[in-house]
This record gives C-alpha cells, structure tokens and sequence, in this order.
C-alpha cells in the first residue's frame, strides 16, 4: 500500500533536499510505516540510470537487489562528486535517494567524514530495515566511501 497523498505533501523535491530536511521529514512521521512509504516516495522521485551506466563495473554486489551506482567529478578548482544509481526495487530506489541527498555534490573529503550511521540511526534505518537491506545500504556506503578516497587519492597525485 503505498500513502501519496499525506506523505507527497510533505516531500520536498528530492534534487533540492538537504540532509537536515531530510532529517526533518522523517520526523513529522508518525511510524516505521508512513517513513517506509516515505522512502516509496522518494524512490519513485529518483530519476532513471540511463542504460549505459548500468554496467558491470558500476554494478554493487552484495545488495539484494540489482543496484548500479555511477560517480563523477566535477571540473570545479574543488572537485565535489555527483552520483547516479538506481535499482529494480522501488523500496532500495529510496534508500539510494537517501544516500544521494548526503553524498552528491560533496567533495571527497566531506565524504569521508560524513557519520553516516549517524544519519541511518536517526532515520531509523538500522533499526527497521531487515539484515539484507542493511548489508546492501552499507555495500552501497562502501562503494560510495571507496570512489570518494580513490577520488581524493587521484587529486593529489602530481
């Protein structure tokens, strides 16, 4: 069942998001469930992975889910990263919404030093999501974490 009406009024675009309004929208839910149909929503929200970047090298392995995520960096004098993915899942197109909304458009470094358990604790995200849908999260953290410090190794590279 998904809940549009209610929770799609709340829901800010998710492309202008921040972290704190996420954190925001997750508070004026009630329940594991209206947040779980929140997460729908922004699924719904994330915008499709063109095909050519559902490749095998952009592929994450140990999600439940078929799970692709594309990184680039900008050309800025401070690089910051932007990243793509999407899923066959609608409930794991809103947890990468997720982590889009706290990775992209930030620089290697912010990256690197962003807590995101933190961030999934006040979500309630390691609370509610079961054993499989959290070992993907995180496999989706440490293939972001891992672009990230190869990102941050190649800046200082002559």
């Amino acid at each position: 069942m998904f809940c549009h009406g209610k929770l799609s009024r709340l829901m800010q675009p998710m492309a202008t998001m921040t972290v704190d309004e996420l954190l925001d929208e997750f508070d004026e839910l009630l329940d594991w469930e209206e947040r779980c149909d929140y997460l729908i929503d922004l699924g719904f929200e994330l915008p499709k992975m063109a095909d050519e970047y559902k490749t095998d090298e952009n592929f994450v392995h140990g999600c439940q889910s078929n799970v692709w995520l594309y990184a680039s960096m900008s050309d800025d004098p401070t690089p910051v990263m932007h990243l793509t993915a999407d899923s066959d899942a609608m409930i794991v197109r809103g947890l990468i919404a997720v982590l889009l909304t706290v990775y992209s458009g930030r620089t290697a470094a912010e990256i690197l030093d962003t807590d995101i358990n933190e961030i999934f604790e006040k979500l309630g995200l390691n609370t509610h999501l079961s054993s499989t849908r959290r070992n993907g999260l995180h496999g989706m953290v440490q293939r972001v974490r891992a672009l990230a410090a190869q990102a941050a190794t190649d800046r200082r590279e002559p």
